[in-house]
């Protein structure tokens, strides 16, 4: 049988950006994924086809033990799978992952090992402190506070590490805080050198408790912090106070709400971690394929007798034109054809398939396509590939005019079952949200369609957002009170707005 092969991969702390180009590469093609607690869930999601096997250890909770991790790994190697190791931070500091490579290397399993950028130094970045400095730190040492098995703890060896050393990063240390900062003391380290704690480094939740090696202990109990936690010892703390960047970005720390489909969000969610806010993905609506196919199909025949063909969504773009060279034809048979889009997202995905329109609604709105096209003149036959319940006021106006318009249904959408949202409401009620984006106006009737009797009193504890003027009408209509508007009609625009209305 063929053997496959492993690579422990570093995830990176926090952001799932951090990871490397490679550690993405490899995860994008997984059959199967060993992930860490610390991974960011964000990483799972580039790889929907791969078993998910969550191997994580937490203090206090019954741990898989890492003999079993290990016996996994070459097991499904030598069942010919392509296997991650998915840690968090760098696969080889403090991670277990030398142990790992030593037994894959015995028990002759290819592997390779993909590094990752390390906890105490993302974290510390990300709370605005450098590690070196070079008025104040020129040395930095990584070290791990937590038990070694067989070994019992000892102060003497930090009483040593207390000076030996100018910057001092301690992982896993915040169980023995009190006992660590004691001993540097000893050790002969003023206790009024500064400290810091930096809580869930580099995530939307990141917490900095400040202090002293004299007052840490207090304030971190004080605040309620415990690890995941980077403590950092030395002169460049002061450095915070001018650096910090992160923790203060406008939107730091919100829970912004995009009530879309997980595969057609992820940019969205990208754009919102890097604004310092962590993005809730709430599916409402479920896409199906269409209840007659043989339709599209009579379309694709009859493409030469069109003189327009308009997309209001880059869900149509896909859907038609994915049909389309699965048929066995391709953009050839679109040549006879100019092209109509509302908005710049739809316009984009249209460019992944080779096209480009000919007309862009402005405004982002269908009446404005409508528009646009009568102001031009000569529009005789249009084809409208769409979902199979959509708004009317495209091809209303368009026949209103003695346009022919063939509406195409090309997917199906479908409310998500009400059982399945139930966590949506718990979030709501739980003031978990802080602010949603209604991206079109069928976002706002799904939302207050799945919040059911309780969607006023619930969206009331929020502040939502709408992309342009028709969603915003819509979600009047439901009696919303909606605060901020964007100005340019994109899900950067709305982002914009709202980033603005909270630096107001």
């Amino acid at each position: 049988m063929k053997t496959g092969r492993v690579w422990l991969v570093g995830a990176g702390p926090g952001d799932p950006g951090l990871i490397t180009v490679r550690g993405l590469e490899v995860l994008t093609h997984a059959e199967v994924v060993l992930h860490d607690a610390l991974a960011h869930p964000a990483l799972l999601g580039v790889c929907p086809k791969a078993e998910l096997v969550n191997v994580g250890k937490r203090y206090g909770r019954l741990n898989p033990p890492q003999e079993l991790i290990t016996e996994q790994l070459i097991s499904l190697a030598r069942a010919g799978k392509r296997v991650v190791r998915l840690k968090g931070g760098d696969p080889l500091l403090f991670a277990r992952g030398g142990e790992e490579a030593l037994a894959l290397a015995e028990a002759g399993i290819p592997f390779e090992i993909v590094p990752g950028i390390s906890s105490p130094v993302a974290a510390s970045a990300y709370a605005g402190i450098a590690l070196t400095h070079r008025e104040l730190s020129s040395s930095v040492t990584f070290i791990t506070g937590s038990d070694r098995e067989g070994v019992e703890w000892s102060p003497e060896s930090w009483k040593r590490l207390a000076t030996a050393t100018d910057t001092l990063c301690i992982l896993m240390g915040m169980r023995r805080i009190e006992s660590i900062m004691q001993a540097l003391i000893e050790g002969g380290r003023a206790g009024s050198t500064p400290c810091a704690v930096v809580h869930w480094g580099a995530r939307p939740e990141q917490q900095v408790v400040m202090g002293t090696v004299s007052t840490i202990a207090e304030r971190v109990r004080e605040a309620n912090v415990a690890n995941p936690s980077v403590i950092v010892v030395g002169e460049v703390v002061r450095l915070r106070e001018k650096m910090r960047w992160f923790d203060n970005l406008p939107l730091f720390g919100r829970r912004i709400l995009v009530p879309r489909a997980v595969e057609q969000a992820e940019a969205t969610a990208r754009a919102i971690r890097v604004r310092g806010a962590e993005a809730i993905l709430a599916p409402l609506i479920e896409i199906h394929e269409p209840r007659a196919p043989e339709l599209i199909e009579a379309a694709f025949v009859a493409l030469e007798s069109f003189d327009w063909l308009l997309f209001t969504s880059a869900n149509g773009v896909e859907k038609f034109l994915t049909r389309l060279l699965s048929s066995g034809r391709d953009v050839r048979a679109l040549g006879s054809l100019k092209i109509g889009v509302v908005g710049a997202k739809t316009a984009a995905s249209l460019r992944q398939f080779g096209l480009v329109a000919d007309q862009i609604a402005d405004s982002f709105t269908g009446e404005d396509l409508a528009r646009a096209l009568l102001a031009q003149g000569g529009v005789q036959r249009v084809l409208l590939p769409r979902a199979r319940v959509a708004r009317e006021m495209l091809p209303e106006m368009l026949r209103a005019s003695g346009i022919h318009v063939e509406v195409l249904p090309v997917y199906e959408t479908e409310p998500v079952a009400a059982d399945k949202l139930e966590w949506l409401k718990s979030e709501f009620r739980a003031r978990r949200v802080d602010v949603v984006l209604l991206t079109s106006a069928s976002v706002v009737d799904s939302l207050v369609e799945a919040l059911g009797a309780e969607a006023h009193e619930l969206l009331g504890h929020a502040t939502l957002s709408a992309i342009g003027p028709v969603t915003l009408d819509q979600a009047r209509e439901h009696g919303l009170n909606v605060p901020i508007v964007a100005q340019l009609h994109t899900v950067e625009g709305l982002l914009d707005a709202v980033e603005a209305h909270f630096s107001a």
